[in-house]
């Protein structure tokens, strides 16, 4: 093991790592676009999850479930 982590580290100070590291760096993905539902889901989710919430701001106790499905229910009318 400890011979193993001299080599790596000599390896790292001859440069040989960094060499590996631009080869195989990959091209940062893309970025999906928000569906519209998912959308008008955050804006009920919003609006509904105060009403699902304790004074401190903490989840009622299935508070996150209720609201949840509260939002799913806002937009699908």
């Amino acid at each position: 093991m400890a011979l193993r982590r001299l080599i790596d580290s000599e390896r790292e100070s001859e440069g040989a790592s960094l060499v590996n590291r631009t080869v195989n760096s990959v091209a940062p993905k893309t970025k999906r676009k928000a569906s519209a539902y998912s959308r008008k889901y955050k804006a009920a989710f919003k609006k509904t999850a105060p009403r699902y919430k304790l004074k401190s701001g903490k989840w009622k106790k299935g508070g996150f479930k209720a609201a949840v499905k509260a939002a799913h229910k806002a937009v699908k009318k």
